[in-house]
């Protein structure tokens, strides 16, 4: 078994080396190759200059990929020795489309799994509800010049005729699943819906001590309720961090009450917010975050576009609630009053009222909580997800 990826950190990388753990410890040899493993940052760098002609503006730079440049992995000792090749997330320069063609032809199982909506469009990782992947793309909205024989419908093109058949096609979500059924290009392969896997031993519930020393290393109160966003660079605007700036201010009047911000930020950022904030920083360790998740009341994510993110996973494996928008595998994860609730779409003002919903209804929180946790274990854990896996590759 041999795991393909093209960086062992992120969300696409996070996921793909838990489920190696996950399969490791169900007694399956599942091996790792990442673009380290096998060159440089040339091909990245041709990759990006290769879309610069073509992109609507920086703001789409990392937005949309051609796979025209990567390495042919087809003869390195680990492909040799596989019997299955697990594709995960493999564009900035790692693979290009002919060298998933290469491992097509070695007569070897694929299995992909999809964590973006990259492989059924004409090059976007995510389509703004554009919805042209049903067909042969086209007139793309990332695009300087769109039209109906644009770059997206040459890249839809060439995967088209490149694509490996029988291909076993797996996302993270129900709702990605349904997208990928919907499109023009992987509608006629095999495509089954598995969550990501967590360790539930590592994220898991904190004492009321721990939540306590949390509070006291940060100089709060110990009754501070604390409202936790997460995200590498909240200045991604698929992140939705103005929304959740907006919410903020809806919430200035609540009392015992901070927010813990975790990643890349600025005082600026934060212009207009007078709930006291925490800011540990970017934290990388999952010991780490682990505690974060726990020692907080409520999770918000206000994202854009989502499939299924590690982080909803990872503090419902802590057993704190989650307030999200109503976008992708969202509202599988948070299931609207069960383990948290669901905003619409950018409507920061409900997300206030429900943020609000969840701080002051202490007992509703506790019961979401355990909720939370029971979900995780029941369809995260990682000998469930390891079970499910084994059976897409013994097919």
């Amino acid at each position: 078994m041999l795991l393909i990826t093209t960086y062992p950190h992120g969300g696409a990388g996070t996921a793909c080396r838990r489920l190696q753990s996950a399969l490791k410890k169900s007694d399956i040899n599942a091996s790792l190759l990442t673009q380290k493993d096998v060159s440089g940052r040339f091909n990245f760098i041709a990759e990006r200059l290769s879309f610069l002609p073509w992109e609507r503006d920086k703001s789409v730079r990392f937005s949309f990929s051609l796979a025209n440049f990567g390495t042919d992995i087809s003869h390195h000792p680990l492909v040799q020795r596989a019997d299955v090749i697990h594709l995960h997330w493999w564009n900035q320069g790692f693979l290009s489309l002919r060298n998933l063609e290469a491992l097509g032809r070695s007569g070897k199982k694929i299995v992909w799994t999809l964590h973006d909506m990259w492989a059924f469009t004409g090059g976007c990782h995510y389509d703004w509800g554009c919805g042209r992947f049903s067909d042969a793309c086209g007139k793309c909205p990332y695009l300087r010049f769109p039209s109906e024989k644009d770059l997206s419908n040459q890249v839809w093109k060439r995967k088209k005729s490149l694509y490996p058949a029988g291909m076993e096609i797996v996302t993270c979500s129900k709702w990605l699943a349904g997208q990928a059924r919907a499109s023009s290009l992987l509608g006629n392969y095999p495509i089954t819906d598995i969550p990501n896997p967590i360790d539930t031993e590592q994220f898991k519930p904190a004492s009321p001590a721990e939540k306590l020393a949390f509070r006291e290393r940060f100089g709060l109160a110990p009754d501070t309720r604390l409202i936790l966003f997460a995200a590498m660079n909240i200045k991604n605007p698929f992140k939705g961090f103005t929304y959740f700036r907006e919410a903020l201010n809806e919430l200035k009047d609540l009392e015992n009450t901070a927010v813990v911000v975790v990643g890349k930020s600025d005082p600026a950022d934060f212009e207009g917010v007078t709930l006291p904030l925490v800011q540990p920083g970017l934290i990388q360790n999952a010991s780490e975050m682990a505690a974060v998740y726990a020692a907080c009341d409520v999770f918000v994510i206000p994202s854009l576009e989502e499939n299924l993110p590690n982080t909803i996973m990872e503090s419902l494996a802590c057993g704190t609630p989650v307030v999200g928008f109503r976008v992708g595998g969202v509202p599988e994860m948070t299931e609207h009053g069960v383990t948290g609730l669901v905003s619409p779409a950018k409507d920061s003002h409900q997300m206030a009222r429900d943020i609000r919903q969840v701080l002051e209804n202490p007992e509703k929180r506790a019961v979401m909580g355990q909720n939370a946790r029971n979900k995780v274990l029941t369809e995260y854990a990682e000998p469930v997800i390891a079970r499910r896996y084994m059976e897409v590759y013994q097919r």
